[in-house]
C-alpha cells in the first residue's frame, strides 16, 4: 500500500471512529465499513441515506446499517447468503446419510468377521490336526481383531461426524431465525424490533413512542376462511401498517397477529394519531375468499400506544403500550388507547 493511500485510510478512520462514538455505533467490521465509506464522501446516494436516519434517530439503528450494508458495500455473494444456507443444510443432510449407509455397512461386516472366524475357531476346538491350517486360521484372527479396532474407531469417528452435522442444523436454524424480516409478511420480525428498540432506548429514547396492534378475532379468520386467508390478511394488514408509517417510523410483525411500529421523536399524540390513521386504512380492508366467493370486509385492529418517560425503563414502555392493546380489545376492540384530550 502506497504512503498516500495510506495516509488516507488513517484520515478516514480518524473521521470514522468519533462519528460512531457521537452516535453510539457498534464497533462491528460492518459499521466500519459503513463510516470509513460514509467520511470518505464517495458515495453520495449512501451518505444521503445515513444523513436522513441520523435526523430521525440520532443513530442508526442496527437493522437500518444491516441494510445499508446490504445495499451499498455487500457483495453478491454475501446478499446470496440465505441461498447459501439451503445449499450448506441440503449438503449436511446428504452427508450425514451417507455417514449413516456407511456406519451400516461397516457394523454389518464386522459382524460377519466374527461370525466366520467363531466357526474356525470351533475347528480347533473341535481337535482337527491341521497344524498348518490353523497357524494360518491364527494368523486371519489376529488379522479380524485388527480389523475389528479399526471398524470400532471408524464408527466412533463417524458418530462424532454425524454429532457435528446436527449441531450445524441447529446453527443454520438459529441463523435463519436471525433474518430481519419476517418471511410472511415481508415486514420486519421480533429481532429487528429488539434491535432497534434497544438502540433508540439507549441512545436517543427523548420522544420515543411504541404502537402496538393486534388484529381483532384472527383465530375467527383461520377457523372459518383457513389459513390460506389467513395468511392474505396479514400480508395486507402489514402493508397497510407499513405504509402508513413515516417521519423514521418503522413497522415490525412481533408475533402471529400482532405488529409494532416504533416512533422516534415523536410524543403520545402524534404516535396516537398515525396509530388511528393505521386503524382507519385496515378497517377499510376488503378481501374475497376463493374458496366461497364471498367477501370480507370486516377487517380491524385494536391498538395501544405509550411513551417513554425519563423514570421508564425499556420493557415498561413496551408494557404499557400492550396494556393499553388489552384496554382496547376490552371496551369493544377496533379502537387505539389512550384516548388524549
Amino acid at each position: 500500500m502506497s504512503d498516500k493511500i495510506l495516509k488516507k485510510a488513517t484520515l478516514n478512520l480518524k473521521k470514522a471512529v468519533p462519528l460512531m462514538m457521537k452516535h453510539q455505533i457498534p464497533a462491528t467490521p460492518s459499521n466500519y465499513a459503513l463510516w470509513y465509506l460514509y467520511v470518505d464522501d464517495q458515495n453520495p446516494e449512501l451518505n444521503a441515506a445515513i444523513d436522513e436516519i441520523i435526523s430521525e434517530y440520532d443513530t442508526v439503528p442496527t437493522t437500518s446499517s444491516q441494510i445499508l450494508y446490504q445495499n451499498h458495500i455487500a457483495s453478491q455473494e454475501e446478499l446470496d447468503v440465505k441461498s447459501m444456507r439451503h445449499s450448506l443444510e441440503a449438503m449436511a443432510t446428504e452427508l450425514s446419510q451417507t455417514m449413516t449407509d456407511t456406519g451400516s455397512d461397516t457394523n454389518a461386516f464386522q459382524s460377519s468377521i466374527d461370525k466366520n472366524f467363531a466357526k474356525l475357531n470351533r475347528i480347533e476346538e473341535d481337535g482337527i490336526p491341521l497344524e498348518q491350517v490353523l497357524g494360518l486360521v491364527r494368523n486371519l484372527i489376529d488379522d479380524a481383531a485388527s480389523i475389528r479396532q479399526s471398524t470400532d474407531f471408524f464408527n466412533s469417528q463417524l458418530g462424532k461426524a454425524q454429532a457435528e452435522i446436527e449441531n450445524l442444523k441447529n446453527q443454520l436454524k438459529e441463523t435463519e431465525k436471525e433474518a430481519l424480516y419476517d418471511a410472511l409478511t415481508g415486514a420486519l420480525n421480533r429481532r429487528a424490533f429488539d434491535a432497534d428498540f434497544k438502540d433508540l432506548f439507549d441512545s436517543s429514547p427523548e420522544g420515543l413512542c411504541i404502537i402496538l396492534a393486534d388484529i381483532d378475532h384472527f383465530k375467527a379468520f383461520n377457523d372459518n376462511y383457513g389459513h390460506v386467508l389467513g395468511d392474505q390478511v396479514l400480508k395486507i394488514v402489514a402493508k397497510r401498517i407499513n405504509e402508513a408509517c413515516r417521519d423514521g417510523a418503522k413497522a415490525y410483525r412481533i408475533g402471529g397477529e400482532e405488529f409494532a411500529i416504533i416512533c422516534p421523536k415523536s410524543n403520545l399524540r402524534s404516535a396516537r394519531h398515525l396509530a388511528e390513521s393505521v386503524r382507519r386504512a385496515i378497517e377499510k380492508l376488503s378481501l374475497k375468499d376463493r374458496r366461497s366467493n364471498q367477501r370480507i370486509d370486516n377487517i380491524t385492529s385494536s391498538f395501544g400506544v405509550a411513551e417513554y418517560n425519563v423514570v421508564s425503563k425499556s420493557r415498561a414502555i413496551v408494557d404499557a403500550a400492550d396494556t393499553q392493546l388489552y384496554e382496547a380489545k376490552r371496551l369493544g376492540r377496533n379502537r387505539v388507547m389512550p384516548i388524549v384530550s
